[in-house]
């Protein structure tokens, strides 16, 4: 039972932890990279369909992604998806290829940038703290039901921090990788 409740704990972490690389996705730096185009969704035969499933994403220099659509009549849908995504950038379309440059960033929008996935990073550790105090709660419900004993659930809850612990850390190497990555011009 207790190996169930820590194993749940940590898979829900490593959720939490792939949420906020997503996150972290979506803040752009000054260079191109096709994830953040990962949470385009474009209107397909009446189904919104990531971009990635319509079009051929691939970087053509350091700070210009190149949008192929699989279908010519797509186009146009990709761009006004594009467009409505709220990523900043201003697709230009040559007839083929739909290009991305991506705009420099300013001192003022990287300390921003740097902001916001602080407060990301910040998001993704009280996520992983929830999800110790419920599987500590868990195992208190079980100590008070007979079903283990206090040793155990103090093992249990122990695990769990070392669990915690670890999962902080990578936030936290993952948080300042992004914030390199943005400072960095």
């Amino acid at each position: 039972m207790i190996d169930d409740i820590i194993a749940d704990a940590g898979e829900r972490m490593e959720k939490s932890l792939h949420s906020l690389e997503k996150a972290f996705n979506k803040i752009r730096t000054g260079r191109a990279h096709p994830g953040i185009l990962d949470s385009v969704m474009v209107p397909y035969y009446g189904n919104d369909t990531p971009i990635q499933q319509v079009a051929n994403i691939t970087i053509e220099d350091s700070r210009t992604i190149a949008v192929t659509p699989w279908e010519k009549n797509m186009m146009s849908e990709i761009e006004r998806a594009i467009m409505k995504s709220d990523l900043g950038l201003n697709p230009s379309n040559n007839g083929d290829v739909i290009r991305l440059p991506m705009p420099a960033l300013t001192e003022e929008t990287r300390k921003e940038y740097t902001r916001q996935a602080k407060q990301e990073a910040e998001n993704g550790r009280i996520a992983v703290r929830n999800i110790r105090r419920d599987a500590n709660t868990h195992t208190k419900d079980l100590l008070k039901e007979k079903e283990i004993s206090e040793d155990e659930e103090r093992k249990a809850e122990q695990t769990i921090q070392k669990l915690t612990d670890s999962f902080i850390e990578k936030i936290d190497a993952k948080y300042a990788e992004k914030e390199t990555d943005l400072l960095t011009i």
